[in-house]
């Protein structure tokens, strides 16, 4: 195989579209609500997500590196049909969050501009779909994703450094904690690697032609890069919340996020969520859009030839739901929980097709990654189960 000069800027780019993608409204309410819940035991939830996100997402994106193809076309070969209905889940699943993302994004408008949370919707999806619309997107995409995800850290660090949270008893916590939620765990892992989020930093990847055995090196880089940018974030949010929560101030469960905003820093530190909430939902929209989409393209011609209409569709779709139904706050939740239970299939499907040579050809995939990998199936098919038994029986 001949060898291709690596683009680090792509690699880069791909890391902060997933992390971006997975620090949305959702994520920062998620947050703010199991910080409220668990206290610093949250700290061991965070430290267990990370372990079981990097496993994930180190065997996703080497195999669709090795593979070429995107995950709905590795799936149809595994099984036949399979990839249509992973795509249909990853679709599905990607709409409801965006639909959230465009909320999120409304709202934060709301705070910074005093417009209707409305009005911030449009303006916001009518930002995003500028970005597909540009000739050069995903060069456009890569630069707005790594621009955001700087933001939203240099942010969520302030906050977290004027909160003063008590950070001995937050190290302690992480690994030896008082208090457990499974439901914590699915909804925190389903946030940052499921659904459709794992997929967003991979496929970005094939659609710029940065495939191959000889680039995985840089691939594996940059699959552990995008999950320590999307941790970093939770780590930072969860100090802050942990400082206001453990100062016995009780948020507010209309929008708990902000409100750690607000108690942390007053006024300025509201006008900073607002800033916050709006990349957070602006640069999801634009990952979830783009990713969505890539789940579907390859099933017909068409798809590929209208592929940045389509994705444009998708935001205005996703916004009109948002304009007619209005926000949907409870789902934000939600949906991490459903992205956590497509996880385990998705995982488990790519862990099957590194074992066939007609989809990676002589690859052989490390033996140690398989086997994280199949423990990350188990605990999430596990974990999942000890959710909803716990959503059935409170």
């Amino acid at each position: 195989m001949t060898e291709k000069k690596f683009n680090w800027s792509v690699l880069i780019g791909a890391a902060f579209l997933m992390a971006s993608s997975a620090i949305g409204p959702g994520f920062l309410t998620q947050t703010a609500v199991f910080t409220e819940q668990l206290g610093a035991s949250f700290g061991f939830v965070i430290l267990l997500s990370i372990i079981l996100d990097a496993i994930a997402q180190l065997n996703i994106w080497r195999i669709i590196a090795v593979a070429d193809k995107p995950a709905q076309d590795i799936a149809n070969q595994v099984f036949p049909g399979l990839g249509y209905f992973i795509s249909f889940l990853v679709f599905l699943g990607g709409m409801a969050f965006n639909i959230g993302n465009i909320a999120g994004a409304g709202l934060g408008l709301n705070v910074l501009l005093g417009v209707s949370v409305g009005q911030g919707a449009i303006m916001s999806a009518i930002i995003a779909i500028g970005i597909f619309v540009y000739k050069e997107s995903g060069k456009a995409m890569d630069a707005f994703a790594k621009t955001m995800g700087c933001l939203k850290i240099l942010l969520a660090l302030f906050i977290a450094y004027i909160s003063k949270p008590p950070l001995v008893e937050a190290a302690i916590r992480s690994v030896n904690p008082t208090h457990f939620s499974f439901t914590a765990v699915l909804t925190i892992v389903g946030g940052t690697v499921g659904g459709y989020i794992t997929f967003a930093g991979a496929h970005r990847l094939l659609d710029a032609r940065q495939t191959g055995v000889q680039n995985l090196p840089a691939i594996s880089k940059g699959a552990v890069s995008a999950v320590g940018l999307a941790s970093l974030m939770r780590l930072l949010l969860f100090l802050a919340a942990l400082g206001v929560v453990t100062a016995g101030i009780k948020l507010d469960p209309t929008n708990p996020a902000a409100s750690v905003f607000k108690l942390a820093g007053g006024q300025i530190g509201y006008k900073l969520f607002g800033l916050i909430m709006w990349s957070a939902g602006i640069s999801s929209v634009v990952g979830s859009a783009f990713t969505s989409v890539s789940f579907i393209k390859s099933f017909h011609p068409v798809i590929l030839k209208f592929n940045r209409q389509i994705i444009i569709g998708f935001i205005v779709v996703s916004c009109f739901i948002f304009l007619m139904i209005g926000k949907p706050v409870k789902i934000l939740l939600a949906v991490g929980a459903i992205n956590g239970l497509i996880l385990p299939l998705a995982l488990g499907i790519m862990l099957v097709a590194a074992y066939r040579n007609k989809i990676i050809s002589n690859y052989k995939q490390p033996l140690w990654l398989t086997i994280l990998g199949v423990m990350v199936v188990v605990v999430m098919t596990w974990m999942s189960y000890g959710a909803i038994v716990q959503i059935l029986h409170p």
